[in-house]
């Protein structure tokens, strides 16, 4: 009661849907690699970073001062 066979067109549309989607995955996954590649490559450029930053606090603590400052025999 209330069923009815899918004729061709039905087929058709489905699919067309089924392709569209398929196609909108394929989309969507390549966004997602691109968007992983690019936090992987935040993450190293923020751990060289916190790297240089360390170098250079510890540069400070030793004594070295900082950079700008001019040395002594000037």
């Amino acid at each position: 009661m209330g069923e009815r066979a899918m004729n061709n067109d039905d087929v058709i549309e489905l699919q067309t849907q089924l392709a569209f989607h398929d196609h909108t995955i394929a989309e969507l996954n390549t966004v997602l690699i691109n968007q992983q590649q690019q936090i992987d490559r935040l993450r190293l450029e923020i751990k060289l970073l916190n790297e240089k930053c360390g170098a250079l606090e510890s540069r400070v603590d030793m004594g070295a001062g900082p950079m700008h400052e001019k040395p002594p025999h000037y």
